[in-house]
């Protein structure tokens, strides 16, 4: 069936669509970092090991301290690798004086420091997550020392 409004309002709507987390980024970067720390599958795992997360950089060194056993199950190891890098994000930015998110245009969540470095946390997370390195607690040093 062609119908033309139709098709006029799904072209300008995926538009929106294709522009996802960057576009809300721009327009609610508070509302959008409030999303991106929520991390309810780390820390769900985190809480399962007697760990509560409390977005300080101390909780970074007790999830490397965690066993992988994550690693067990290859369906969850990628969000779980997407939550890390979102955490370890959410800590510099509370952290570390001048951090702040920053969405690269394809939608992909970073933190930009003051010396204006990116960190792609979500990368960071996920070599965690998978190898356990670079630890969440050595990119947050790293980090804290720019």
């Amino acid at each position: 069936m062609n119908i033309p409004f139709l098709d006029k309002w799904r072209k300008r709507h995926s538009a929106d669509r294709d522009r996802g987390l960057a576009a809300a980024f721009e327009d609610d970067p508070e509302g959008v970092a409030e999303l991106l720390s929520e991390c309810e599958l780390l820390r769900s795992h985190a809480s399962a090991a007697g760990l509560e997360l409390d977005d300080s950089p101390a909780s970074l060194a007790a999830l490397d301290q965690l066993l992988p056993r994550w690693r067990d199950d290859p369906e969850a190891l990628p969000w779980l690798g997407n939550d890390a890098g979102l955490y370890l994000g959410t800590v510099v930015v509370r952290t570390v004086p001048g951090s702040a998110w920053h969405v690269w245009p394809g939608g992909s969540p970073a933190v930009r420091l003051a010396s204006g470095r990116e960190i792609p946390v979500i990368e960071a997370g996920l070599g965690w997550a998978v190898q356990g390195a670079p630890g969440l607690s050595q990119v947050y040093a790293e980090a804290a020392e720019t």
